[in-house]
């Protein structure tokens, strides 16, 4: 078979966004230099000890950031903080005394500020996270629309808004947007380019007219809260008329999120009964349940959730291990990511038909394979993949040095770099480990092969060896030339549980091509669609590098935006995701960071410019022009998605790090630049590769 090109040149191809030198180092030279923890949909790190357990481990895991103090490096912080971004310095969070409502005329202002649990909480947000001046100007604002609506003067032109500045932290503007909705309902706040805007709230002031304003301000309140099993209740009405007007309102505006009924008032017996409406969130339909609710009820399965720390281990080699200790299968554990080997990661997990005590008892065991188990638990339903905020890495870089042909000074290299990518971002490829290690053959091959249904193919690509004299690539090599599922078995260390899985498969069901598609159901669905995942991502890398050498960090006609400022990375919704008008480029609308592009799938419209016409002919050059993104015989869907093009790590700290305990600091020192190493913390979203991020700050291909 012909050689696939080397993974470190097919990644020393991709673009940069950002104009930095950078500077060289080392990663991974050990696990414990490369921690990973997952964050779930909370937003709290998988590795602390829940306040709901139902056992306690008795083994206390080191906290990730003490695992650097190992190696007895003397910590130096520098002190780069001091160049923050300025963007953000509206934030500077003076407090101030008064946070109610400050009249704008002499005149009683008509707003009614009524308390609500948590009310107070979010009005002291406003003077916390907004300085005097902006707090000031934001409730001049709000009182000038109010002395408008309330001497019925109509707003002429297009709606004013007010500007709170740019606001990178994506934590800190959900924040500020919940808060300012809650004290002034009769505002919308919308995100721009990391910008909040506030406007007028239109249709607060189309409720005034059919109810009394202190209603509507009551509605939007409940409505921005969103708190299930709520209700709201207008006051009684005895006119139906204006009960159906009521009702046509709220269904016409917030149909999708709330449902109206009217009930007549308790103990009214009269003729023409006072009638009330009352408004609920809907009841979400289950995610996950595609059964009857009957059925789902009546469900038996056991599910166990717990928080698996492993080094040096690949995710597969330690649900197999867990698997056989516990007599299930690898495809009753479910999890929301996949996790590097040659790192310390903790994610969250779940496995079926386990109880907690089961697992349990087979802590002892576990350990000795480098892995332990905790937050042991029960919970009623399994992990899907993505079901994670993101994952936050502590990370090591040793041996640094300046690129080659650099003679500029190496602290203010890493200065310049790691402000540059923590203010303009990275270029979000998927990292090289998406693809495998392999010199000869890429997981995006295999799933290139399964998506022409070609499952013979995929499954020799599999057992396709590397020029290596070993076990492993000897039982490979041997297969494909004996196709003796049984006797392969025989030489396949019992490590490499993936190849063993296929080969008992095949040789359970025969090398025919029936039982090749039998010997891919030996793999859970998220290992079969991982494959066709990784065929996609390769595409999707290959089109941002497109992408960007055509058009650069300009918003052109065609480009694909993703309207929701907040939206978490790769799941974007299709109403979300708006197509550039030419008029929109003249006005440079949107910014680059707002740009998407489509993650194969039979779902997505593609850009409509030179990107889509290069997706097309992608497409035909694999053979896919006619591909449904459907394999009936696997059962796999691929809807597809959209994905950012840029990325901005969260959370970002760094320290400088010295082997002799010199003073990094001190100026005139002599530092010997193959002594230092930097230790680097931050937070990506679901999705997002630290190795990509770090490739983009260092300007370093690993």
């Amino acid at each position: 078979m012909e050689e696939d090109t080397d993974f470190r040149i097919r990644f020393s191809s991709l673009c940069f966004i950002t104009d930095h030198v950078g500077f060289c180092g080392t990663i991974k030279s050990s696990p414990s230099d490369f921690i990973v923890i997952e964050i779930d949909e909370q937003g709290e790190l998988v590795n602390k000890e829940s306040d709901k357990l139902v056992y306690e481990v008795s083994k206390v895991l080191p906290e990730p950031n003490t695992l650097a103090k190992k190696a007895k490096l003397d910590l130096q912080i520098l002190s780069f903080e001091e160049t923050s971004n300025q963007e953000v310095s509206t934030l500077a969070g003076s407090s101030s005394d008064d946070h109610n409502f400050v009249p704008c005329s002499e005149k009683e202002d008509t707003i009614k500020y009524r308390t609500y649990k948590g009310e107070e909480e979010n009005v002291d947000v406003l003077g916390s996270l907004l300085d005097e001046k902006t707090n000031e100007l934001l409730n001049q604002f709000a009182c000038n629309i109010k002395e408008k609506w309330d001497s019925k003067t109509e707003l002429i032109g297009p709606s004013p808004e007010f500007s709170l500045g740019r606001i990178l932290d994506k934590n800190q503007r959900a924040t500020l947007h919940s808060a300012i909705r809650q004290k002034f309902p009769f505002l919308i706040t919308v995100g721009k380019n990391s910008e909040i805007v506030v406007r007028p709230n239109l249709e607060y002031k189309e409720l005034c007219h059919l109810v009394s304003e202190e209603e509507a301000f009551d509605f939007f309140k409940y409505l921005d809260a969103k708190k299930e099993n709520s209700k709201f209740t207008f006051k009684p009405d005895t006119n139906k008329e204006h009960r159906k007007a009521v009702h046509h309102f709220v269904n016409k505006k917030f149909g999708n999120l709330v449902e109206t009924k009217s009930f007549p008032e308790l103990n009214d017996s009269a003729d023409n009964p006072n009638v009330v409406i009352t408004v609920r969130f809907r009841v979400k339909a289950h995610k996950h349940c595609k059964r009857s609710l009957l059925e789902c009820q009546g469900r038996k399965d056991i599910y166990t959730a717990f928080t698996l720390r492993k080094e040096n281990l690949e995710m597969f080699e330690a649900v197999g291990f867990l698997a056989v200790k516990l007599g299930v299968i690898p495809s009753d554990f479910s999890y929301a990511g996949l996790k590097d080997k040659k790192a310390i990661t903790y994610q969250a997990m779940v496995v079926r038909k386990v109880t907690p005590e089961r697992l349990k008892n087979i802590e002892k065991e576990v350990e000795k394979k480098r892995m332990n188990v905790f937050n042991i638990r029960s919970v009623e339903d399994s992990l899907r993949l993505g079901q994670l905020k993101g994952n936050h890495f502590d990370i090591v870089i040793r041996n640094l040095k300046n690129q080659i042909n650099d003679s500029a000074n190496l602290r203010e290299r890493i200065l310049e770099a790691i402000e540059n990518v923590k203010n303009k971002g990275f270029v979000n490829y998927y990292g090289p480990q998406r693809f495998g290690m392999g010199r000869k053959v890429h997981t995006d091959q295999i799933g290139l092969a399964l998506l022409k249904s070609e499952t013979v193919k995929a499954v020799k690509l599999f057992f396709t060896p590397e020029d290596l004299d070993d076990p492993v690539n000897r039982a490979k090599k041997y297969f494909l030339q004996t196709e003796d599922a049984k006797g392969t078995l025989a030489l396949m260390p019992e490590f490499k549980v993936r190849e063993r899985a296929l080969l008992e498969s095949l040789h359970r069901f025969g090398v025919t091509e029936e039982g090749y598609i039998q010997a891919w159901f030996s793999f859970p669905h998220s290992l079969r669609i991982f494959y066709v995942h990784a065929y996609s991502s390769k595409i999707w890398n290959e089109a941002v590098s497109y992408r960007l050498e055509t058009y650069g960090s300009r918003v052109v006609e065609g480009d694909l935006v993703c309207l929701d400022e907040d939206a978490d990375n790769e799941q974007l919704p299709s109403s979300k995701v708006h197509l550039v008008t030419e008029e929109e480029e003249s006005a440079n609308t949107y910014a680059i960071h707002q740009v998407v592009l489509p993650v194969l799938g039979y779902n997505i419209q593609y850009p409509k410019n030179k990107v889509g016409q290069w997706y097309q002919e992608v497409l035909s050059r694999d053979g896919l022009q006619t591909c449904k993104f459907k394999i009936p015989t696997l059962k796999l869907n691929v809807p597809g998605c959209y994905r950012k093009i840029l990325k901005h790590p969260c959370n970002l700290s760094y320290q400088l790090m010295e082997d002799h305990g010199i003073d990094v600091k001190k100026e005139g020192s002599h530092i010997d630049e193959a002594t230092l190493s930097l230790l680097i913390s931050f937070d990506l979203d679901a999705s997002c590769y630290a190795t990509v991020c770090l490739r983009e700050i260092m300007k370093h291909d690993f």
